[in-house]
């Protein structure tokens, strides 16, 4: 290729782009680093002094070496990986580089400078990325003596094991650029993503919204750290809860990126929550620091040890009032489903229905799926017809008579359910605890429909409920605290996790989930990524499950929209007003997998 190419013109193929620079060699810039290296680049590493790029050197050395070990590459490969890279405190030294990468820290200044000094040292031809996940592409570019050349290429970390990589352009990149970046992700074995220049782009603009919400429930003690991390863990299958997941990211730079969201949207959901500038201020900045939401074993260790703030021993605690009999009311999946769960942990059920022939049918569900367990080896046949037998369908609330526990488990809708608590209170005997599985109704409503809201208690179960671990215990302002004692005893007695919370909208799960896919659609509405993108981004970004408009869809739209609307009628947030892309779907009868379309379309059964 031509290296005396104009300013005008920029790499057009994947060859050009053979030697890489990466200035800022901490853990994303080494990190980097080793994914070039083993990809066959040559990489010139640049850092603030020889001490820093000889840590990197080393990181960078051992990095390659676990990868030996655990199979990825061969030593040979490792050690003509090693020879391709070399680390200094010379920014001359990048003056050959194709690209450069910047991953120094998220200060806009600091970035300014180094286009500044990259901008006089690099060829004409060259193009400058930069790894921001928060700050302006298009004012680096602007500012930039080549603003054709400047665009985002934003790393997760870890940036080995991470697939997603974000191209990030602005107004005036040139198409040629994003290609050839675009085609280096390809090449090095991630996933790009192409989106317009606004802080957060796609993963980050969707994540970090939901951390900051976290940090915002976790200071207004709503529930503990443990109990928020745990349940969305358990409950949305995330491979790390928020505030944990802040103290790794560091609750600094979280800081740092949602003021820059804030900056560009004004939607108070970005505005960081007052607990992160705290603990920032004080040096609570989370792993790096060896302290933040948790405490540490040493800085940098991933270790968690316990503090003032660690809850009791389980062991210590009240277990409530005996339960020796379950009532589950309702014929559904989520009734089959809680009652197996009781029936499994030993407990004699009562599975009532509005008919008896309702209450046989679900038996007969839970006849099947006990029987799906047996053939997965998780129940043997003894188990299986202990649990069946356990279970009494009844067409009447009369037969909850003699129940410690009533689990009601009918359709979402607060009119039907005060109804049911005024027949619960009428049969069931006194000191038994009533238990509704709400999601989004107000547990309250519930208890003053009878005559002992002291002894009713929201038990959110999760669907499927046999597979699901978590349940979200919601006390009221009204509930004994040994009624409370007793859900949590019954959850650990039929092996699942029992969560805290108060009696608020969307308690933890819903709470914290449902404005991040509100916000999921925003962004498909604005026109900013596509669904395919999105849902791309939150998986490989963000390690989540399913994308957020697989998740809608499964759930439905018209459950979704529901609970949106309790959401933002609740706190009154303009920013968790649904979307009006979802009002539409839903008006047009499109729920999602249900009626085969949604935000995508499914073929019929």
């Amino acid at each position: 290729m031509d290296r005396q190419s104009t300013p005008e013109s920029a790499p057009e193929s994947r060859d050009s782009l053979e030697n890489i620079a990466v200035v800022g060699l901490g853990t994303m810039g080494t990190g980097i680093a080793e994914v070039l290296l083993c990809a066959g680049r040559r990489v010139t590493g640049v850092d603030i002094s020889d001490a820093a790029a000889a840590r990197a050197t080393a990181a960078v050395a051992a990095a390659t070496a676990r990868a030996v070990a655990r199979g990825r590459i061969t030593e040979e490969q490792r050690r003509a990986a090693l020879a391709r890279f070399t680390a200094s405190a010379d920014l001359t030294t990048v003056a050959g580089a194709d690209l450069v990468i910047e991953v120094v820290p998220e200060n806009y200044e600091l970035k300014h400078e180094v286009f500044t000094a990259l901008d006089a040292l690099v060829r004409p031809d060259a193009i400058l990325a930069t790894g921001t996940n928060a700050l302006s592409v298009t004012r680096l570019a602007a500012d930039s003596a080549r603003p054709e050349r400047v665009l985002g290429l934003h790393f997760f970390n870890p940036a080995p094991a991470m697939k997603l990589v974000e191209v990030v352009s602005s107004v005036l990149t040139a198409p040629a650029a994003v290609t050839a970046v675009t085609e280096l992700a390809r090449d090095l074995g991630k996933e790009p993503v192409a989106v317009g220049d606004r802080p957060g782009f796609v993963a980050d603009g969707l994540l970090f919204g939901y951390l900051n919400q976290a940090a915002a429930m976790y200071e207004s003690r709503y529930a503990s750290r443990e109990d928020i991390d745990a349940a969305m863990k358990l409950g949305c299958g995330l491979p790390m809860g928020p505030l944990a997941l802040l103290d790794l990211i560091g609750v600094d730079t979280a800081r740092t990126v949602l003021e820059a969201m804030y900056a560009a949207s004004h939607d108070r959901m970005h505005a960081p929550a007052p607990i992160l500038g705290q603990l920032a201020a004080a040096g609570l900045t989370g792993r790096k620091a060896g302290r933040g939401f948790y405490t540490y074993q040493e800085p940098g260790s991933s270790v968690v040890v316990p503090d003032a703030a660690t809850p009791a021993p389980a062991a210590g605690r009240d277990a409530g009032r005996p339960v020796r009999a379950v009532g589950v009311a309702g014929s559904g999946t989520m009734a089959s489903g809680i009652a197996e769960v009781f029936a499994k942990a030993g407990y004699p059920v009562v599975l009532a229905a509005r008919s008896l022939a309702k209450a046989d049918a679900a038996k007969e569900r839970i006849a099947k799926s006990l029987a799906r367990s047996v053939a997965k080896g998780r129940l043997t046949e003894r188990e299986r017809q202990a649990a069946l037998d356990a279970i009494a369908p009844a067409g009447s609330l009369d037969a909850f008579a003699e129940v410690d526990l009533a689990v009601e488990a009918v359709a979402e809708d607060l009119d039907v359910k005060r109804q049911l608590f005024a027949e619960l209170d009428k049969v069931c005997r006194p000191g038994a605890v009533l238990a509704t599985t709400t999601s989004s109704l107000p547990v309250i409503a519930c208890a003053r429909a009878t005559s002992r809201p002291q002894d009713v208690v929201g038990m959110h179960f999760f669907n499927p409920a046999p597979a699901m671990k978590l349940v979200e215990v919601v006390r009221t302002v009204l509930t004994a605290d040994d009624a409370h004692a007793t859900v949590r005893s019954v959850c650990a007695a039929v092996h699942k996790h029992p969560v805290e919370c108060g009696d608020r909208a969307g308690f933890i799960v819903n709470a914290l989930l449902f404005p991040y896919l509100n916000n999921a659609i925003k962004m498909v509405q604005e026109h900013y990524a596509s669904l395919d993108d999105i849902d791309a981004a939150m998986k490989l970004g963000g390690g989540y499950p399913m994308g957020p408009f697989e998740l809608l869809d499964v759930v439905g739209l018209d459950v979704s929209l529901a609970i949106e609307r309790v959401l933002h009628r609740e706190f009154r947030d303009p920013g968790l007003a649904p979307a009006p892309l979802l009002e539409h779907l839903v008006a047009a009868g499109c729920l999602g997998r249900k009626t085969g379309r949604g935000f995508r379309e499914y073929a019929k059964a």
